[in-house]
């Protein structure tokens, strides 16, 4: 099972993304995909402070009370990857240090945990300095309320700063990164980011794996945009470099009698720094596809063509 970086925490290559929980899978259906992924193995679920609060009604932290729930009701222990930084609140915005402080007390209570395993900046914000940044987490690490801080959309150079910072004042490192990645968009992520990554052993888990659905072959033709809300979206990779990707993908799951979605999962899990992808579900059938996609390995030749039809 693979290791988070120096972390020590120890996953299977998929967590599962918690954003759909209190939203498009209801309660129930969130305890039940919970179960499964626990029992099937899982040991991380990612989650955030502002799920969802995008939605009508909806005021953030939604995930984290109904993970939170699921956790007292059901008795068991997963790790918790939580973040801060997009809802704002008591202590300020983004990542104010009060806010950092106030928002993990919430998150912490949301959840019914005394400590987060992997606290994420959700976003960089410029408006602070980073060494206030990275003291306020330190202060959460020293009081026992997270284990470890990661980043999540942070550049190549924001990154570096943040590390050389924590080297030179004695500061927490961030450990994990989870950046946009995926097979038809790749260029937040490879290159220098990616070599900061496995220069420093941070442990990389992707967010969009499935590329908001375009990498499971839904969407094929002009036609197919209309499937769904998200389809209006797919039009520019379809007519980029996504039938190419799509293309390879139908050679290879023939070769390995597997779907679109675990082969997308695979090639990302096979990447230089990834540790494990985050893909999320809103029903068992869908969760059962992912979880297999952590046994599949793909070949030497196919992972060559999956980037070659991708670059």
């Amino acid at each position: 099972m693979p290791t988070l970086g120096v972390t020590g925490i120890a996953t299977p290559p998929l967590v599962f993304g918690g954003n759909v929980f209190g939203w498009t899978a209801d309660r129930d259906t969130s305890f039940a995909l919970l179960e499964r992924f626990a029992d099937a193995g899982g040991t991380l679920v990612d989650t955030a402070d502002v799920y969802s609060a995008w939605v009508p009604g909806h005021s953030g932290g939604e995930s984290e009370t109904v993970i939170g729930e699921w956790l007292k009701a059901s008795g068991k222990r997963i790790g918790i990857a939580t973040k801060v930084g997009m809802l704002s609140g008591e202590g300020g915005e983004k990542l104010a240090p009060a806010r950092i402080a106030a928002a993990c007390d919430a998150s912490l209570k949301r959840l019914g945990v005394d400590t987060i395993d992997l606290y994420y900046a959700h976003q960089d914000d410029e408006g602070v300095p980073q060494e206030d940044v990275l003291a306020a987490f330190g202060k959460l690490i020293d009081a026992g309320k997270v284990r470890h801080i990661a980043a999540s959309n942070f550049s190549a150079a924001r990154l570096k700063s943040a590390l050389d910072i924590a080297t030179r004042d004695g500061l927490p490192h961030y450990r994990a990164l989870q950046p946009e990645y995926n097979l038809v968009s790749r260029h937040r992520f490879e290159g220098e980011l990616q070599n900061l990554c496995v220069t420093h052993n941070i442990g990389v888990l992707p967010y969009f794996g499935l590329a908001a659905g375009f990498l499971t072959g839904k969407y094929r033709s002009e036609a197919d945009l209309g499937k769904s809300v998200r389809g209006r979206g797919m039009g520019e990779l379809l007519a980029g470099k996504g039938a190419a990707v799509l293309a390879a993908m139908d050679h290879i799951a023939e070769e390995a009698g597997a779907t679109h979605a675990q082969i997308a999962l695979a090639w990302l899990a096979a990447q230089p720094g990834v540790t494990a992808p985050i893909a999320s579900a809103t029903s068992i059938a869908q969760l059962d596809e992912l979880i297999a996609a952590w046994e599949l390995r793909l070949s030497q030749d196919q992972l060559d063509k999956l980037t070659i039809a991708g670059a």
